[in-house]
């Protein structure tokens, strides 16, 4: 039985720990290792696969996670569906530590990260203009609904490059257009999902007021830690709530490759179809 719903597990979420019958299974891709080896199990009698974003231990910093690599696994591992839970910081007062925001727009503020499975051979152009996926958002919102988390829908999610937090300068500038919540990670996520024809959604948890609130200074690093405890179990509950309603058809975006690759076919090497089988080979 292959999973159709993929986890990946941020700050604090390192495992699920409703998985039954677990297994572990390393996976290698045309791009590298992923982040960890992958939890196998099944919640409800259906299938999952797990990983933890940052490694066990949490060992990656955001900038040096091999996004590629995480993303081509679960594809391989025959994933339709992304679940990615996130610590965030909020950018609005009423986004409060412990509430989780399921955004549906992103903002890049990273540098240089690799987003793209095409960068050799062949040229691919998805349309992104919706980043998550509505059908799997509100999976995920019913969820922490059934859990009793108290939930946001929509918003946009400023993805930093990290590792440092934000200046004050850069928090207020945030506020100032628009921006609702701020991590390190999910965009990449979600073009490359996009890329490989899965749905993908953020649940965001958030943990502090990044450092524009007038509060900000009395926050200490055991409260945010306390809440990314917290946060983490609501995370476990939500999942398996999720896991049971996930929908039994393909992802709506299983073809999302199929009128973005411009590449002459007759130009494309064995080798590079080869690397792309697994995303594109009924395209090739």
């Amino acid at each position: 039985m292959r999973p159709r719903l993929g986890i990946i597990g941020g700050s604090g979420l390192y495992s699920i720990e409703a998985l039954e019958s677990r297994r572990e299974l390393s996976v290698k891709t045309p791009w590298g290792e992923p982040s960890d080896s992958f939890v196998l199990g099944t919640i409800d009698g259906r299938e999952v696969a797990f990983l933890a974003r940052h490694g066990r231990g949490h060992r990656i910093m955001p900038s040096n996670l091999n996004f590629r690599a995480n993303i081509h696994g679960l594809k391989q591992l025959g994933v339709e569906y992304v679940l990615s839970f996130s610590a965030v910081g909020s950018l609005r007062e009423d986004l409060e530590p412990l509430h989780f925001v399921i955004p549906d727009q992103f903002f890049d503020r990273t540098r240089g990260r690799a987003s793209t499975f095409f960068d050799e051979e062949i040229v691919a152009h998805v349309t992104f203009a919706h980043p998550i996926c509505s059908l799997l958002a509100g999976v995920a919102e019913r969820a922490c609904r059934k859990v009793g988390v108290t939930v946001h829908t929509g918003g946009t999610y400023c993805c930093m490059e990290g590792p440092a937090f934000s200046t004050l300068a850069e928090s207020n500038t945030y506020r100032s257009w628009g921006f609702d919540i701020i991590g390190m990670t999910n965009l990449q996520e979600a073009k490359l999902a996009r890329e490989a024809g899965m749905s993908y959604c953020t649940v965001a948890m958030v943990t502090d007021y990044d450092c524009w609130h007038p509060g900000h200074d009395a926050v200490t690093v055991d409260t945010v830690i306390e809440y990314l405890t917290q946060n983490a179990d609501h995370a476990q509950q939500v999942a398996i709530e999720a896991v049971k309603n996930i929908p039994d058809g393909p992802s709506p975006y299983a073809s999302a490759l199929k009128n973005a690759i411009l590449t002459d076919r007759s130009v494309i090497s064995d080798r590079a179809r080869q690397k792309y089988s697994v995303l594109a080979g009924r395209y090739l």
